[in-house]
């Protein structure tokens, strides 16, 4: 194996040539272990730590590695984290339905990522509004989408529910298949090819180890029972692991998310609802908020039964929720722009005083 099978292209090259040296030696991230990263060079796989200065944010290359990373590292310590394609970002935990105590730190799940397969059960774990979120915040990551539904061995017809779902999730590749029996499993070669980089994203239960087991054709990662009480499952997987195919490609696999909070990027709730966007274009009013304004093309599709009102509301909640976040940093930046002209005037005060 190589860095150039292991998702290493002109992109990372054209950093390594504006290096004055490469002091040590390249690899890719693999995984976390608390304060230790695991990396693979192409040749072997080994658990080393991160420089200080990286640790703690400090320094002009402050990333703090996550799996998908190419980085540098020398002596059993990473010194640099190349900049990224791109990197999968959800709001912390705890925040989602407490706007105004929502704390602002972000969580890197992945990064360098061409495919996210939404992973969701055709059991209790199904839930259209669920999957409207994972499509906000993969797009706000701008990412590439694709809507996996495992465990369509449990109904005689599953084609009812691929249909409803590219319905909501338009232009998405949406996949039905069954990691019990291999059903379906083919059809997602395209996206683990040589290079090629996947991360999976879904509920606990929902089949993402399974998929992976049925994926590598082997029994790669533990698969847990899912509760017949709530139908949700147990974290068997509980860290953000890479695994490497035996068709050159890359998977992935993360902890399931429980609570879907997204970064304050809006552009996603446009990608995701573009049905909803077009509608809005035939509203009377430019700025119309859909809820209550005369001449609203999309109440008037709401009350015609075109579009679903769950749907126009989880749009509402999560423009709500985003336009909070983006309003919140402004007025965060604001204010410590702010601070920081009073304490040059007071500085210059006393230094008039002290002449």
């Amino acid at each position: 194996m190589h860095l150039s099978t292991m998702g290493w292209d002109e992109f990372f090259e054209d950093q390594k040539k504006a290096l004055k040296k490469v002091n040590g030696r390249l690899a890719r991230v693999t995984g976390l272990q608390k304060n230790h990263v695991r990396i693979h060079d192409g040749e072997e796989e080994v658990v080393v730590k991160a420089r200080g200065r990286i640790v703690r944010g400090h320094g002009k290359n402050t990333l703090f590695p996550v799996p998908g990373d190419f980085v540098i590292e020398k002596d059993g310590v990473v010194t640099r984290v190349f900049a990224r394609k791109n990197q999968l970002v959800r709001g912390a935990a705890g925040r989602r339905g407490k706007l105004d105590a929502a704390p602002k730190a972000k969580q890197v799940i992945a990064s360098n990522i061409d495919t996210v397969f939404i992973v969701t059960g055709l059991d209790r774990d199904y839930n259209l509004r669920r999957i409207e979120r994972y499509l906000t915040l993969i797009y706000n990551s701008n990412m590439a989408p694709v809507v996996i539904l495992n465990k369509a061995d449990l109904h005689d017809d599953p084609a009812p529910f691929k249909a409803e779902v590219e319905e909501i999730a338009v232009g998405v590749p949406v996949h039905l298949i069954s990691s019990t029996d291999g059903d379906g499993v083919d059809e997602l070669a395209p996206y683990i090819s040589e290079g090629k980089t996947v991360c999976l994203m879904g509920s606990s239960g929902a089949g993402k180890s399974s998929l992976v087991n049925a994926i590598a054709g082997d029994e790669i990662r533990i698969v847990g029972e899912v509760s017949d009480f709530d139908g949700k499952g147990m974290h068997t997987t509980t860290t953000r692991d890479m695994i490497f195919l035996s068709s050159g490609g890359m998977i992935i696999d993360n902890p399931g998310i429980r609570e879907i909070s997204l970064s304050d990027e809006e552009g996603g709730v446009k990608d995701t609802f573009p049905d909803i966007e077009e509608l809005a274009a035939g509203c009377r009013f430019n700025d119309c908020s859909h809820q209550h304004e005369p001449g609203c093309n999309v109440i008037r599709a709401v009350e015609e039964g075109t579009l679903a009102p769950d749907r126009l509301s989880n749009f509402l909640k999560m423009r709500l929720e985003l336009t909070f976040l983006s309003d919140r940093d402004a007025k965060t930046a604001d204010r410590i722009e702010k601070e920081k002209w009073r304490d040059v005037a007071k500085y210059l005060k006393d230094a008039k005083k002290r002449t």
